[in-house]
């Protein structure tokens, strides 16, 4: 299946903007949305975060407020950015939830969603050919603050065939 579609949570947003990798997005994906839930907590960070500076001058997201977070999304307990995420992407064909917090992933699993992370975001571009290595990619997302364990970092590279 060729994902063409986004629906993307804060933290992701927040790691590719501050790696300098949040261009791939756009060469990615046709459709990039970020509920509104979201972009109010990106944006709010400030001046001095790179994330809330860039996100409302970029061209290529579609804002869409979010009025009610589904029963079945609720019944999880997540936080606000990963309910409007995951309850969007219950409504809506054919897109991919962009999530990195563990109990969202499994949230949108269970409810058959389709879950990238923002490691998975630097595989997808790899295989199409976008960058030449996920190995740079993944230490910039490391050294902008995301957590991502050894095992997992393993994983991405073969699944990166690096």
């Amino acid at each position: 299946m060729s994902i063409k579609r986004i629906i993307i949570n804060s933290s992701p947003l927040i790691v590719l903007f501050k790696s300098k990798q949040a261009e791939l997005l756009p060469q990615l994906f046709k459709e990039i949305i970020v509920p509104e839930g979201v972009f109010t907590e990106v944006t709010s960070a400030g001046e001095d975060d790179a994330a809330s500076r860039q996100l409302p001058s970029v061209s290529w997201i579609q804002v869409v407020k979010i009025t009610a977070v589904t029963p079945e999304v609720a019944a999880w307990d997540l936080g606000l950015g990963e309910s409007q995420v995951l309850s969007l992407a219950l409504e809506t064909l054919d897109c991919a939830a962009i999530v990195d917090d563990r109990a969202a992933r499994r949230c949108g699993q269970s409810l058959g969603i389709t879950t990238i992370g923002t490691g998975g975001l630097l595989v997808l571009a790899k295989r199409r050919g976008i960058i030449l290595s996920v190995s740079p990619g993944i230490q910039a997302l490391r050294d902008a603050g995301l957590w991502l364990s050894d095992t997992l970092v393993n994983l991405l590279k073969q699944q990166a065939g690096e």
